[in-house]
């Protein structure tokens, strides 16, 4: 399934495998697998109340010791009967990672049963992940939570005979521009005006800025994405951006990392800050990019400004127009900010995340018995 829970499923499934477990997927019909170490069953139309009792009957067939529920409100088609897995799945433990803690639509007017639903899953949850420290947070008062942070869906290395230049040439890139990259789907958190504004303000002030905008726009589990997208296309235009910004449209991995790794700078301006949740952080941090983001909503340790990520304030265009010129002026800045996330991109290790989630299944399978 396109999207960051699709691809971070896939990868911690793969590094379970390689570390001696036995995986079992269960999923609707959009999702594939090529993985023949790994047990996907997709035979599902959709999330409705049926869906619990499949689970459960799948869940029995395979013998399961733990149910990890990957969530995501939008990846279930904004069904509220997904928060009621645990107790469908029961006795078998379950344990929920929260890839955010975002309500789901249920009705208009739903108020503080939005709130209910998602706090219910959790508290009914025999265990809880929480991949970032806002949501870490929101649900420090439930017991058997643990944060473990998610890494970069986008893993495989440069080749040797990666040639920079070239792949700026096909990213739309000319000699001396000073080539900016925005990686993800795009949505209303991500902040993508601000970042048009500030490419606008850069070209009218003389600095050759150009945008390569890489990978989907929608992707498979937010609806809300494509219209959104739609208006973003609808401002290029009016903006007349269209001839400095190159889509690459849904590409592989090794082109994903090649653009990262060309441009001059990675900006993402989300508008909720800087978070461990953000896949295409990650993903920065792995190609050891200069980064410009935004502050955390909540103190991230990690996140060091001018040392590894510049952080400039959501929603402000001018704070972030400052720092890409300063990125322009200074090399110096650049490779300091490249080498300081590298460094960061070690935290984020898969084989690590892996391991720490089993050690924490297995402490709540150990007590339950």
């Amino acid at each position: 399934m396109r999207g960051g829970v699709g691809a971070y499923t896939q990868i911690l499934a793969r590094e379970w495998v390689r570390q001696g477990q036995e995986i079992f997927i269960f999923s609707s019909q959009s999702a594939q697998n090529q993985d023949s170490g790994i047990h996907l069953t997709n035979h599902l139309p959709n999330w409705g109340i049926g869906s619990l009792r499949a689970i459960n009957q799948w869940a029995n067939d395979k013998r399961l010791d733990l149910v990890n529920l990957q969530f995501q409100t939008a990846a279930y088609g904004m069904s509220p009967w997904i928060h009621f897995l645990p107790d469908a799945v029961r006795p078998t433990p379950s344990v929920t990672t929260f890839h955010d803690l975002r309500f789901p639509y249920l009705f208009p007017k739903a108020g503080w049963l939005r709130n209910w639903i998602v706090m219910r899953l959790a508290q009914h949850s025999t265990g809880v992940i929480v991949t970032n420290h806002e949501d870490t947070e929101k649900i420090n008062a439930l017991t058997r939570v643990k944060l473990i942070p998610i890494g970069s869906n986008i893993l495989t290395p440069m080749p040797p005979d990666f040639d920079l230049n070239s792949w700026r040439k096909k990213v739309g890139a000319h000699e001396g521009d000073f080539l900016i990259a925005y990686f993800g789907l795009l949505n209303r958190s991500k902040g993508i005006e601000n970042l048009l504004q500030s490419l606008l303000d850069l070209r009218a002030s003389g600095i050759p800025a150009r945008l390569v905008m890489i990978g989907d726009t929608a992707g498979t589990s937010d609806p809300t994405n494509a219209a959104y997208a739609a208006e973003i296309m609808n401002r290029i235009h009016t903006l007349k951006l269209e001839t400095i910004i190159h889509h690459t449209g849904f590409i592989d991995d090794l082109a994903v990392g090649s653009s990262l790794k060309a441009s001059d700078a990675v900006v993402l301006p989300f508008l909720d800050g800087a978070s461990y949740r953000r896949g295409s952080l990650m993903a920065a941090l792995q190609y050891g990019c200069a980064i410009i983001t935004t502050t955390p909503q909540t103190n991230v340790p990690a996140f060091q400004n001018r040392e590894n990520m510049l952080l400039v304030p959501p929603n402000d265009t001018q704070t972030l127009t400052n720092a890409l010129r300063e990125l322009y002026a200074s090399p110096e800045l650049r490779l300091h900010l490249q080498n300081g996330a590298a460094k960061l991109a070690a935290n984020f290790d898969w084989s690590h995340i892996a391991a720490d989630t089993i050690e924490f299944f297995q402490s709540l399978i150990g007590a339950r018995s």
